[in-house]
């Protein structure tokens, strides 16, 4: 992969992912995640400290980055869930149908390649009734800002390990086949607005 690939974009990227504004956002949404659980683009691990660690019965952590799995010990240190590492991308997703109670994806829809291949997956592993717990940055409904995403999305995109800013969660998740039963969308306070658009909610499959 190179050595940007394996040290500095990892490095960058957690950084990014670590910052208050997103911490905040975390926090809001990764304890709807209840019973066997899937995490998609596991990453470094932000998500760890904000589960519900009482409502869980078992943690896949999806993550195809050996990079990113070795930055991510650091923070499951305190997880008192069982948790098996799942090292595959977003979508070969190495479980059976209707085999875990909620799936949750923060800031991966927008890196994907293949995120409607990836979303269908996420369908088809989840139980009847389960739920799908997002959080993602995206396409900002100022035209203005959406401009600017345009305009520097490639170059975004080569430092941020394949990131696309003016992706549209909303539109991927419907089309996906799920049923959005709650919805936040707002600027996060403290992060630039071209990649501060957040959206964050609970869909059902």
């Amino acid at each position: 992969m190179g050595f940007y690939n394996d040290h500095i974009e990892p490095a960058l990227v957690s950084c990014a992912c670590g910052m208050k504004a997103i911490t905040r956002e975390r926090a809001k949404i990764v304890p709807f995640a209840k019973g066997v659980v899937l995490e998609i683009g596991f990453g470094s691990g932000h998500n760890a400290p904000h589960y519900d660690q009482q409502a869980i019965t078992h943690l896949y952590a999806l993550e195809p980055s050996a990079a990113w799995r070795k930055k991510a010990l650091k923070r499951i240190g305190n997880l008192t869930v069982p948790l098996e590492w799942l090292d595959l991308p977003g979508e070969e997703i190495p479980l059976s149908d209707a085999s875990v109670d909620t799936v949750l994806v923060t800031y991966a829809l927008c890196t994907i390649p293949g995120v409607e291949a990836a979303l269908e997956g996420m369908r088809r592993v989840l139980k009847p009734g389960g739920k799908l717990v997002f959080l993602e940055h995206g396409l900002a409904p100022d035209a203005g800002v959406a401009k600017w995403q345009g305009r520097v999305n490639g170059v975004w995109g080569k430092l941020a390990g394949g990131c696309r800013l003016n992706r549209d969660p909303v539109a991927l998740i419907r089309a996906a086949g799920f049923d959005i039963e709650k919805l936040d969308q707002h600027y996060a306070p403290g992060a630039p607005k071209i990649a501060g658009f957040m959206t964050g909610g609970v869909a059902a499959r």
